[in-house]
């Protein structure tokens, strides 16, 4: 398994601790996966948008149908996000 610096939510400032703080709203805590990108806060706040618009775009598959295809994804790369 990989090891990155990550910064804590303890000790996150400015931007970064504006999105974890959204990731506590949106999830209840701060996962892993947001904390890998936390010393690129750009890049962070990009990667939430992209998902957020793809997660709630209109037409095609629903949201449920959405997180059951990342689930299925998920599953096949062994991953437990």
């Amino acid at each position: 398994m990989a090891w990155i610096r990550t910064i804590s939510p303890e000790d996150a400032e400015g931007p970064l601790k504006d999105q974890y703080e959204a990731a506590v709203a949106r999830a209840g805590r701060v996962y892993q996966i947001v904390q890998s990108m936390s010393l690129a806060p750009g890049i962070l706040d990009a990667s939430m948008r992209h998902f957020g618009a793809i997660a709630h775009a209109q037409g095609g598959l629903s949201r449920a149908e959405r997180e059951l295809v990342a689930v299925v994804v998920s599953v096949a790369n062994e991953c437990h996000y």
